[in-house]
């Protein structure tokens, strides 16, 4: 292999263009597949839209989800911290009356308390004060989340510690959590369902999009790792990594805690 040829290839192959939340331009054109989850968030959560009269979608991405869920309750609002997707989700949301608010690291939420009787959640940070805090009684609390198993396989193959930090979050984990702020949890699944990535570029372009993956990651401090990697995918046809997914619908407790009942 010749170092600058090699990392010049890297280099022109990571600079696929990245916008919103859409991994359609590897998954239509079958540079990653992955195995189907054994629920639908998006079935799962319609329902829910359909009868609620004030939601919240927490970490929108570039809109295009929640925009496909149409039609959505006259009072529909959400988040996005990530700072490229806020003009995306913006732009394609407030044409169909949803107001979009950028949200920061912190875990306060912009909104009044008790506002909302649905709150949905598709791979977005959480804080279960808060999430509680602007919930209606009775109301609620939808979420699929990427657990802290996900994709380690890669962090093994490029010599990083597969334990990005969140190995603890899992379904048992964001259950208890659930279940201590006063909340029912009335569903709750959990898989590890298998990906594929059929070239180095689409494993370039996922370690892009998806920062967080292997943090401060570079080409050329990963060269040599890259370069194993591809010679596996050219001998094997693709590598293999296991995602790791759960889903949880709660509902928030009718009875106050003590801390919310006033005392003169």
């Amino acid at each position: 292999m010749r170092t600058k040829e090699k990392l010049d290839e890297y280099n022109e192959l990571s600079e696929m263009p990245f916008s919103g939340w859409d991994f359609s331009f590897l998954s239509d054109t079958g540079r990653v597949s992955s195995e189907p989850l054994p629920w639908s968030y998006g079935s799962t959560v319609l329902p829910y839209i359909r009868k609620a009269e004030c939601m919240l979608d927490m970490g929108t991405g570039g809109g295009e989800l929640l925009s496909k869920l149409q039609p959505l309750p006259e009072m529909t609002y959400a988040t996005e911290g990530y700072p490229p997707n806020f003009p995306i989700a913006k732009g394609r949301l407030n044409p169909i009356g949803v107001e979009v608010f950028e949200v920061g690291e912190g875990d306060q939420l912009p909104f009044e308390d008790q506002q909302f009787d649905l709150i949905i959640n598709k791979h977005e940070s959480y804080s279960v004060d808060e999430v509680d805090r602007v919930l209606k009684p009775g109301g609620t609390f939808i979420t699929q989340q990427v657990g802290g198993k996900d994709n380690s396989k890669l962090n093994e193959l490029l010599g990083e510690n597969p334990d990005f930090g969140y190995g603890y979050w899992c379904l048992d984990y964001a259950k208890e959590e659930l279940i201590k702020a006063g909340f029912m949890v009335e569903r709750a699944e959990e898989a590890q369902p298998y990906s594929r990535f059929y070239d180095i570029g689409a494993i370039l372009y996922y370690l892009k999009a998806a920062p967080w993956q292997v943090p401060n990651f570079t080409i050329e401090s990963h060269l040599w790792k890259l370069a194993d990697i591809e010679t596996t995918i050219e001998k094997e046809n693709y590598i293999e990594t296991l995602e790791h997914r759960f889903i949880i619908i709660s509902e928030k407790g009718t009875t106050p805690k003590v801390s919310e009942i006033h005392r003169p």
